[in-house]
């Protein structure tokens, strides 16, 4: 249940940062998921806001009287607000409308393997996240743009993390929503069905080419002014890839493994934890690993499937 005036009055003010018209609003620890930060644009004509996290649900006015919404990309936790603007226009990359879309667009955008837990994943989304789908919801393209009136903002096509994730630019402020390209020590996350290795790696290099002042994660690390600070934290974060490759090797290394297996031993989650996506992650993120190994002759496969260190 959404808050009521009375109770949003009650709540201690949002931490937040303003950089002109821009305002980032954030979510609990930082944007830690299950939450996320939320970035307002005011502008003279229309002010939007990009993504729609938990945060936005405790905002108030200043959220709920946006007048557009532009998705960076499509996951539960960036649609947790939406549900507030059903009458707002929200924009969606091409690559990511059909996931905005409907219920079974999400799945298999998802990739969920498991058809047994689907219902389990819904039930999960709607209570968390007030999910429900936007079939309203427009696409766009790389390079699309939205004048607001003294500013715009920008979409810059950074795939990986999904096929249509997006860098969000405000200008003139120069403050860049850079989504889910995170900069955690979890590292980039590249597990759905829609996801890819080559591309986030893509992406990652041209990320510094955007002229920005303000980088704005969607989680954790939430606001970076420095530009040197942004760029050593990036460097780590993308270390992460060949970080991943060393462990998958050392799997390797113990014994010829297939695939399976090696999910089993699991690349990016712990043991413990289970969500109804975590095999099709584990098993999609390792498979891109290995056929990158493959391609540059550190491993190689036998006709059982069976992986080894060349």
């Amino acid at each position: 249940m959404s808050p009521s005036a009375s109770q949003l009055a009650a709540r201690p003010a949002l931490p937040r940062a303003d950089f002109g018209r821009v305002a980032v609003i954030f979510g609990e620890k930082n944007g830690k998921y299950p939450n996320a930060n939320q970035v307002l644009v005011h502008g003279s004509d229309s002010r939007a806001a990009l993504d729609a996290p938990l945060v936005a649900n405790v905002i108030g006015p200043e959220f709920d009287d946006a007048d557009l919404v532009v998705m960076g990309h499509i996951h539960e936790d960036h649609m947790a607000g939406l549900h507030r603007l059903p009458d707002v226009p929200v924009y969606v990359h091409d690559a990511d409308l059909v996931a905005a879309r409907s219920w079974d667009g999400m799945v298999a955008a998802f990739g969920v393997t498991d058809a047994a837990r689907i219902p389990e994943m819904l039930a999960r989304f709607e209570r968390d996240f007030f999910y429900a789908p936007r079939p309203d919801a427009q696409g766009y393209a790389e390079g699309a743009s939205w004048e607001l009136g003294g500013g715009r903002v920008r979409a810059f096509h950074m795939p990986g993390h999904t096929a249509g994730h997006c860098v969000l630019l405000v200008e003139p402020e120069g403050v860049a929503f850079i989504g889910d390209i995170d900069l955690t020590g979890f590292g980039p996350y590249y597990g759905d069905a829609s996801s890819s290795l080559a591309g986030f790696r893509q992406s990652l290099k041209r990320l510094p080419e955007i002229p920005a002042k303000v980088w704005v994660t969607a989680h954790h690390r939430g606001v970076y002014t420095d530009r040197a600070h942004f760029m050593q934290d990036l460097a780590a974060y993308s270390a992460k890839l060949d970080a991943r490759d060393a462990r998958l090797l050392a799997m390797l290394g113990e014994a010829p493994k297939t695939l399976a297996q090696l999910a089993v031993q699991r690349l990016l989650y712990p043991a413990h934890y289970d969500s109804p996506w975590v095999e099709a992650a584990e098993t999609r993120t390792i498979a891109q690993h290995l056929d990158e190994l493959v391609a540059g002759g550190r491993v190689q496969v036998d006709e059982a499937g069976v992986y080894r260190i060349r």
